[in-house]
């Protein structure tokens, strides 16, 4: 099935021309629209388990039924509007490292895009499915030390060290005075199939995170939402942070729908 292109733009704010180019203006605007546009969430696998990942059920519930989703759902959407307007698009994936003890391995269960702009030399890489204040707002080039500054926020590529026979590339998001290391992945292709088995584990298996507490982010114009559990983060381009508890479920839904435009069936009871 092939997504409803008008509709997908609709719904992330991002009218374009009745037969637009894929050039670097409409890859752009389209991937800061939808991080503007689209929450990301983990409701499924914490209520009901692992999410399609089929176009069809990502447009009736992200598109249509005006829900967010986790990095399967947000990029396997954003990969199908791409590849309709005539972008090349490869499915990546990446280990992510924020946050991470030293020394400690974690696997490669996050998902990214390498998108190649027909004209440009150089590849670009896309990412609308990483929950984290960290996250890429536009597009980043695939070059060493090159820096993107996706105001407010500010991110380059580099070489991480390793042994293995491909490239490592370091995502960092600048933080103040330094750069925080992100994720790490190589250039191999993945394929749709690979992220069905990669979803269903991250879904189901009882010790993964997405399976413990609500996590939601939204990223507004002046400021990121972030939701862990019970705990609600707000952080201001200008890096002021304010954080308090929400009282229980009750709160937390009335939250998700006025803050986070995420609205759950009447009668959801969250865990915890």
């Amino acid at each position: 099935m092939t997504l409803d292109l008008d509709a997908y733009l609709a719904r992330i704010g991002r009218p374009v021309a009745a037969d637009p180019r894929p050039t670097m203006e409409v890859l752009r605007s389209v991937h800061r629209a939808h991080m503007l546009g689209i929450p990301f969430e983990n409701l499924e696998p914490l209520l009901d388990g692992a999410p399609s990942l089929a176009v069809a059920d990502l447009e009736e519930k992200i598109v249509r039924g005006g829900r967010g989703g986790y990095c399967y759902e947000q990029n396997t959407l954003l990969a199908a509007a791409l590849t309709q307007l005539g972008f090349r698009v490869t499915l990546l994936a990446a280990r992510v490292v924020v946050g991470a003890a030293p020394g400690d391995i974690r696997p490669r269960t996050h998902m990214l895009l390498r998108v190649d702009v027909e004209g440009e030399a150089t590849p670009w890489i896309a990412d609308v499915g990483f929950g984290s204040h960290g996250a890429l707002l536009e597009p980043i080039p695939l070059v060493v030390d090159a820096e993107l500054p996706d105001t407010p926020r500010r991110h380059r590529l580099v070489h991480a060290p390793h042994d293995g026979p491909l490239e490592l590339w370091e995502l960092q998001a600048g933080k103040g005075g330094y750069w925080e290391p992100q994720y790490e992945f190589t250039l191999e292709p993945f394929e749709a199939p690979d992220f069905e088995v990669i979803n269903w584990h991250i879904a189901t298996n009882p010790r993964s995170p997405f399976r413990q507490a609500v996590y939601a982010q939204r990223t507004l114009p002046g400021r990121h939402l972030a939701l862990s559990g019970r705990t609600l983060t707000v952080t201001a381009d200008d890096g002021t942070v304010e954080e308090r508890e929400l009282a229980g479920s009750e709160e937390v839904l009335r939250v998700l729908a006025e803050d986070f435009d995420v609205h759950l069936p009447g009668g959801t009871v969250l865990p915890g």
